[in-house]
């Protein structure tokens, strides 16, 4: 099961880095100045729309199958409409996790990406609700 560990809301901010337009094999790069396209905005890159975004860190494997892994931190926007298909930060019954909302019938699922895991049905009675939908998550790559 994946939970969700809020880490904070996300403000604008005015740091912009050189992007280069090459792609990059994943062998030995060799990126050259005359590859530097306009520099990019992490903003816009990440699509922060402050003050209606935040950050929340992953936390287990349920989903790994759209690449969201344990310890990465998700871009969250709460100014959109949650529908069916998006992957979403939820609180079901005061406990925070993503899932991706799917509806079967008239019934709201959370589903994982992982199939060692049960799709959970939102019944009558059950606490719900939707703090956000992941646009995006980010992945660090430390080395020892």
């Amino acid at each position: 099961m994946s939970n969700a560990v809020i880490i904070g809301q996300v403000a604008s901010s005015t740091l912009v880095l050189p992007f280069y337009s090459c792609r990059v094999p994943a062998g030995f790069p060799s990126p050259a100045l005359d590859h530097m396209d306009q520099p990019l905005s992490l903003d816009e890159l990440l699509e922060v729309d402050a003050p209606h975004t935040y950050l929340v860190q992953a936390s287990g494997d349920s989903m790994v199958g759209v690449g969201i892994f344990d310890g990465d931190v998700m871009v969250v926007n709460r100014k959109i409409d949650a529908a069916p298909g998006h992957i979403v930060i939820a609180a079901l019954n005061g406990e925070a996790c993503v899932k991706r909302l799917t509806k079967r019938g008239a019934t709201y699922v959370l589903e994982s990406e992982n199939p060692k895991y049960l799709p959970r049905y939102i019944m009558e009675g059950d606490e719900f609700e939707v703090w956000g939908v992941v646009t995006g998550n980010i992945r660090r790559h430390l080395h020892g």
